[in-house]
């Protein structure tokens, strides 16, 4: 499998505290579903924030499809192919419309309306989303705004999705739908789930954070 994206000790630490994320070393490769587990405060979600630019690294190095990266213009490049869905989907959905939130991706990558509606119906349509089309976002329920976030990262046809606590707020149904779904999708992935019922349904391998390194 070719290796796609890389950190070596990775070092972050919010103001006044000390480092959550401290000499963070883990590798993916194409078509893993790579699980990070660990207690809360481990440092997980942080780790992912760091690997596509969200937080800036103190130390340490960020590489992925062949070259590192640095700077915010660095990151903002990465983004195109490394896609966050965050653990709370307020934190991402913020357009009055389920079809507005999922095009806002594509048309800031430089689609136009007609092909970003395109996009749009062919993500709705592979997600099983298509009846909440033109839902008012803030109006749905706990578990359609999940898989919504999950649907506009995917509309910008990532390499790699980066997935945190991805079954919160989920019913049996929709978490076996999400189940599926993620089974069914080509990019390699990073997971961090407390869920280990579906961790065993959907990693390929996994990894453990303590006291921010990655064990």
């Amino acid at each position: 499998m070719s290796l796609l994206l890389e950190t070596s000790d990775l070092c972050y630490a919010y103001h006044g505290s000390a480092p959550c994320v401290n000499g963070a070393t883990l590798a993916l490769s194409a078509g893993e579903r790579l699980g990070l587990v660990g207690s809360n405060g481990a440092g997980k979600s942080t780790l992912l924030h760091l690997l596509v630019g969200l937080y800036k690294a103190q130390s340490g190095a960020i590489s992925a499809f062949g070259r590192t990266y640095a700077s915010e213009e660095d990151f903002m490049l990465l983004r195109r192919r490394v896609g966050l869905v965050f653990q709370d989907p307020d934190d991402q959905l913020f357009c009055p419309t389920v079809e507005e939130d999922i095009a806002f991706g594509p048309l800031n990558l430089g689609y136009s309306r007609n092909d970003a509606r395109v996009i749009v119906e062919e993500t709705l349509d592979l997600l099983g989303l298509l009846p909440l089309k033109d839902r008012v976002t803030h109006r749905l329920s706990g578990g359609q705004k999940r898989l919504v976030a999950l649907a506009t990262v995917i509309a910008m046809k990532p390499d790699i999705l980066l997935l945190d606590e991805p079954t919160n707020d989920l019913d049996e149904a929709t978490r076996s739908r999400l189940v599926q779904i993620l089974l069914s999708l080509p990019q390699a992935m990073i997971i961090v789930s407390h869920d280990r019922a579906f961790r065993e349904q959907v990693i390929t391998r996994t990894v453990t954070m303590e006291d921010g390194r990655v064990i």
